[in-house]
């Protein structure tokens, strides 16, 4: 699986990118507004093992890509698109020394055109906590509404917590193209 963007490939992740998973999954900021995290390297082993499972399901539900810089090779983060028939969520996650230079932006494109273009999807969704502003922000960027607060929906880390729902509908993605 590969997506190319301007700046970006979103591939498969292999065996070999623990340690660059690891880099940004062990870090407490990143994993602030996660449900994971932060991991230690057994975590991140289990979930490179997880997603190299995902990558062998026919059909296949669930991308987790591995974001690498076109230019330098080097992975700095993460997305996904999990296929719920004809819908799908997508997520991100970056190294803190990528974050603010639009790469979860330009990821999440990518995603989308994946989503709408090729698997034929419909709904595309996302969540964010509340106080992830520069998540939401990324969501309105790449054409999502915001349809929802999910009051305390979730269960992780000892405590419940909100969510914002955001989403894209094919029509809205094809009318912005």
């Amino acid at each position: 699986m590969l997506i190319e963007t301007e700046r970006l490939i979103l591939r498969d992740f292999v065996a070999a990118d623990w340690e660059s998973v690891h880099a940004y999954a062990s870090n407490p900021t990143v994993s602030r507004f996660m449900i994971w995290g932060p991991n230690k390297e057994d975590d991140t082993m289990a979930f490179i093992e997880s997603v190299l499972s995902m990558q062998s399901k026919t059909p296949r539900a669930g991308y987790e890509l591995g974001v690498v810089l076109k230019d330098q090779g080097q992975l700095i983060g993460g997305c996904g698109l999990h296929l719920e028939g004809t819908n799908a969520e997508i997520g991100y996650c970056f190294h803190p020394d990528y974050w603010g230079k639009g790469y979860a932006t330009e990821a999440a494109k990518g995603l989308l055109g994946f989503g709408f273009e090729q698997q034929g999807i419909n709904r595309i969704y996302a969540t964010c906590r509340p106080a992830n502003r520069q998540s939401a922000a990324v969501m309105v960027r790449i054409g999502m509404q915001k349809e929802g607060h999910l009051r305390q929906h979730m269960h992780h880390k000892g405590a419940y917590h909100d969510s914002y729902l955001y989403s894209i509908l094919k029509e809205e993605y094809e009318r912005e193209r």
